[in-house]
C-alpha cells in the first residue's frame, strides 16, 4: 500500500475528477464531488489535506490508495 503525504486540494479534485467525479456545488469551504454509481464526497477546499482525510476520501470512494496514487501521477 502506498504511503500518503499531505496533497493539495487541487490535486485531489482532479485526481478524483479522473474516475468520474464531477464538482457539483461548493458550500462554504467544501467542494461536494457527485458520481453516479459511487457515494458523493465532501472534499475540504484548502491547501493540503492530511493524510488520515485523504485516506477516509479514498476509502468512501471505493478505490485503493495505490489507484488513487496513480490517479495522481498520471
Amino acid at each position: 500500500m502506498g504511503i500518503l503525504s499531505n496533497i493539495a486540494a487541487k490535486a485531489a479534485l482532479k485526481a478524483f475528477q479522473k474516475i468520474g467525479y464531477t464538482l457539483d456545488h461548493q458550500t462554504g469551504s467544501h467542494m461536494i464531488l457527485f458520481h453516479p454509481q459511487r457515494p458523493t464526497l465532501s472534499l475540504p477546499n484548502h491547501k493540503e489535506l492530511a493524510p488520515g482525510l485523504l485516506r477516509a476520501l479514498i476509502r468512501n470512494s471505493g478505490i485503493s490508495v495505490d489507484e488513487f496514487l496513480n490517479l495522481l501521477k498520471n
